[in-house]
């Protein structure tokens, strides 16, 4: 500490990077201060510091971090109460730039494991971003120090130092509930959860926090089940979609869309009070849509299009500028490629060529002057040969009534289970849809070879927000891969670019084996595996799962993609 104060006192009024001879290691009373990188301009990204706390100033108890899911779910609430005492803190740090300001990478409604906080066997490590105070470009020491010695320690005594332990015991119980019902949907053959009461519409198109006076959901008798919790007296109650072929219906306006909403982000875990904390869904669930304009590398779309004019081949397809059915095409195979077990879409967002085909049209349009094959005459192959479910949002055509496993009838928010009704339409106007009985062929095996992970002779890779990617000065457009979250997960896929790249670890090997060699590298090393100092905390980086990973990489524009 004392060093530290002395070195702001000797550089107080020099120019500004000068602050690079304060980075390294200080101790403090109950905790460490690492200063890893420092900015080099007062207007620039801000510095990256780390507080490690040892356990005998905070303890963390053996059974709060001795399993994967609890040990996630604490430090989730610890950076949650980080970020909460800065927002609630005015910070009076005066200078210019981003002087004084302070922050952490902030979680949003989903817990996702990340490196704001990291929990061992010894420590608790917090990652903060802060701005080192100027004038002009002049350091201003007495404001540093001021910041380091009067704002940071205020910040942990009302944060991490203040949080009790019946609020860590809640998460950890959370924690413990959702891996509960995660086991008995895997027993029971279950591909959704909803719960009853639960709160599924959001605030706004730009909140994801739940709707003031919501009409909360409540499931039909018919598919209601009970399940025995922890840390509960009373059984929990809801929805269970088993696997098959389910269809979501309704009028425009009465809630399908929300309820679909809602199961893609069950694939992740949400914090108590988020309304769908108990709403979960298959783990390898993608939702799928069209996404006209999207670049598409070497894949074998042939299950859904064919004889394309000028002898355009489907089994290695590539485009610049796909269009709405091949771009839909393209994603379904690829997401099948990546290991997905239920596929998720809505009419709203996808290619009406792809998904149906009507009588009339048949009759205008014959089938051999017709390369697309519909979707659904291809979901019950999905279904039977491939063991690959698909829940579809269906508001304008009746013939998928006819491959139905289920269908839940949404009016006023409020669902009712229709299968009969819908069969018995079925039987009384028959559908000239042609359910495909072949082979839907075999799942594509590509390899992405080294240079698909070129990032230029200056090696720049930026995440750019939540959905785009600069690579050096290509933008990896994501505003199509809808289950990414968070705009940190963006952040670590540009860190496994990088880090690809260099490693060279994906020569050679298929697409699902370069996924499953990153799972196996974040579950036994962690997110700052990829980082480019991997002893330092990169502290901004959130996981994604497999499927956007692999979407991230099949929309690199220079990928070089082969068949093994």
């Amino acid at each position: 500490m004392k060093k530290l104060q002395q070195l702001f006192k000797q550089i107080d009024g020099k120019g500004y990077k000068a602050y690079k001879s304060i980075q390294g290691e200080y101790e403090f009373h109950r905790y460490e201060l690492m200063i890893d990188y420092v900015q080099g301009d007062p207007f620039a990204s801000p510095s990256k510091i780390r507080i490690i706390i040892p356990d005998e100033y905070y303890k963390i108890k053996r059974e709060w971090k001795s399993e994967r899911h609890r040990k996630i779910y604490t430090e989730d609430k610890i950076a949650r109460s980080v970020a909460d005492a800065i927002h609630q803190n005015h910070i009076s740090v005066n200078g210019s730039g981003k002087s004084g300001m302070i922050s952490i990478d902030k979680p949003g409604q989903e817990i996702l494991e990340r490196t704001a906080v990291t929990i061992d066997e010894k420590h608790t490590t917090i990652c903060l971003m802060v701005g080192l105070p100027a004038n002009g470009r002049r350091i201003n020491g007495r404001e540093a120090e001021k910041l380091f010695f009067d704002v940071l320690p205020k910040l942990l005594k009302e944060s991490v130092f203040s949080i009790k332990e019946h609020e860590i015991e809640e998460v950890v119980q959370l924690a413990d509930q959702h891996q509960t019902i995660r086991e008995k949907m895997k027993e029971n053959n279950w591909m959704v959860f909803v719960a009853d009461g639960a709160i599924l519409p959001r605030k706004s198109g730009v909140s994801n926090r739940p709707m003031h006076q919501a009409v909360p959901f409540y499931s039909p008798e018919e598919k209601r089940v009970s399940i025995s919790i922890p840390h509960r007296d009373e059984p929990i109650s809801g929805m269970a979609i088993e696997k098959g072929i389910v269809l979501i219906v309704g009028g425009g306006y009465h809630g399908k869309s929300t309820l679909l909403n809602a199961i893609e982000r069950g694939v992740y875990h949400h914090i108590k009070g988020d309304g769908r904390e108990y709403v979960l869904t298959d783990p390898d669930a993608v939702k799928v849509r069209a996404e006209d304009g999207r670049g598409v590398q070497h894949v074998n779309i042939s299950p859904f299009i064919n004889n394309l004019p000028h002898e355009q081949t489907t089994k290695a397809f590539s485009t610049e500028n796909a269009s709405g059915s091949t771009s839909q095409a393209a994603n379904v195979v690829e997401a099948l490629e990546a290991g997905a077990t239920t596929l998720l879409m809505d009419e709203d967002t996808s290619a009406t060529n792809f998904m149906i085909r009507d009588q009339r049209m048949k009759e205008l349009v014959v089938d051999k002057k017709e390369p697309i094959t519909p979707f659904i005459d291809k979901v019950k192959q999905l279904k039977e040969q491939k063991n690959v479910s698909s829940i579809l949002v269906m508001g304008g055509s009746g013939d998928y009534f006819d491959v139905a496993d289920d269908v839940i009838m949404m009016e006023n928010y409020k669902p009712a289970l229709v299968t009969e009704r819908a069969k018995s339409i079925a039987a009384k106007y028959p559908t000239s849809a042609q359910i495909t009985t072949g082979d839907f062929g075999d799942l594509p095996r590509r390899t992405f070879l080294p240079s698909s992970f070129s990032t230029g002779r200056k090696g720049k890779v930026q995440a750019k927000g939540l959905k785009s990617v600069l690579i050096d000065r290509d933008l990896l457009d994501l505003s199509g891969v809808e289950q990414l979250v968070d705009s940190s997960q963006t952040r670590a896929i540009a860190e496994m670019i990088k880090y690809l790249e260099h490693s060279k670890k994906s020569k050679d090997i298929s697409l699902a084996a370069l996924l499953d060699e990153l799972e196996r590298l974040m579950n036994e090393k962690g997110l700052h595996a990829f980082a480019k100092f991997p002893d330092q905390h990169p502290g901004d980086l959130a996981r994604p799962r497999r499927f956007e990973i692999a979407a991230a990489f099949n929309r690199i524009r220079k990928a070089n993609v082969k068949d093994i």
